[in-house]
């Protein structure tokens, strides 16, 4: 039997559940979800390997109008990823009114399969389901479309049938032991991040960044040093907490899900830094390793 390789990217708008289809899709664990929208800021690949296929999956940030220079980044990461892509995933979700018609236009143009997804269907009626794969149908004529659950699995098994039916002959892009093209660092700094995203309200998560200054391996422990950014001294203030209490708490729980993670025991030190209107300074955006 011939072997299979190729790209499939999943795009949408934010908060469509793109992560989690991403994760079920592969298996494990490769992308933060947490309940706001735009926690996804880089173009992260998840890679499924079996005897005679890979498939590499990318999960790109929610397609938003950008404001100021992390978004222009984040938006260029999703036009990559329509480029690289020999299957496109377009991830909508069962109650969302989609009004992105320079997306949806893009995709018309797209020589290559593009699947709708409806997600998160699990509570709505079967004439509502139908009435929204029909729309998706007229709207955009794609090579298919599925209603799926991604939280509860549902008919996510169709759609990576669809891939496979799809993927394209090819030897393998990566070596076949490789789940992500991330380092141990990298997720470490997104576990941190989600940990933020889900203990504070508001505006707060998204003026923040994580830098992972020091990763030391060592028989018995790995040490980690980690900064946050921030671009006020008020929201420095509220991270900390009164007493330092509401960081102790985002260290703990990171630090639980980090040792996971590596399956080993983790010395865990955070700081929090200051830079004014880091988002929209280039010089930070390259550091921080967005694309330009």
């Amino acid at each position: 039997m011939p072997h299979k390789a190729g790209f499939v990217s999943l795009v949408g708008k934010p908060n469509v559940g793109k992560s989690t289809l991403m994760n079920a899709l592969v298996g494990e664990k490769i992308s933060i979800i947490t309940p706001k929208a735009q926690t996804t800021r880089h173009r992260i690949m998840g890679i499924v390997n079996e005897p005679d296929y890979q498939i590499v999956f990318s999960d790109t940030p929610g397609v938003i109008k950008p404001v100021y220079g992390l978004q222009e980044s984040m938006m260029s990461s999703v036009k990559g990823s329509l480029v690289d892509a020999d299957i496109i995933l377009f991830v909508t979700d069962i109650n969302e009114k989609y009004d992105e018609s320079d997306v949806i236009e893009k995709l018309k143009n797209i020589e290559n399969p593009v699947a709708v997804i409806v997600n998160k269907i699990d509570k709505s009626a079967e004439e509502y389901v139908k009435a929204k794969i029909e729309y998706w149908q007229e709207t955009l004529n794609p090579k298919a479309v599925f209603a799926v659950s991604a939280l509860h699995d549902h008919n996510v098994q169709a759609v990576m049938q669809f891939i496979l039916d799809q993927l394209p002959e090819h030897p393998a892009y990566y070596e076949k032991d490789t789940l992500t093209d991330r380092s141990e660092r990298f997720f470490v700094s997104e576990i941190l991040r989600e940990k933020i995203f889900k203990l504070y309200e508001k505006e707060i998560p998204y003026s923040t960044e994580v830098i992972i200054k020091a990763f030391k391996e060592e028989e018995k422990i790995t040490r980690i040093s980690a900064e946050i950014i921030v671009e006020r001294d008020s929201q420095k203030n509220i991270l900390i907490g009164k007493g330092g209490e509401m960081m102790k708490k985002v260290g703990t729980y990171a630090r639980k899900d980090i040792e996971e993670f590596l399956q080993k025991k983790v010395f865990l030190e955070i700081f929090v830094k200051v830079i004014a209107d880091w988002r929209n300074k280039k010089n930070y955006l390259k550091n921080f390793g967005y694309e330009s």
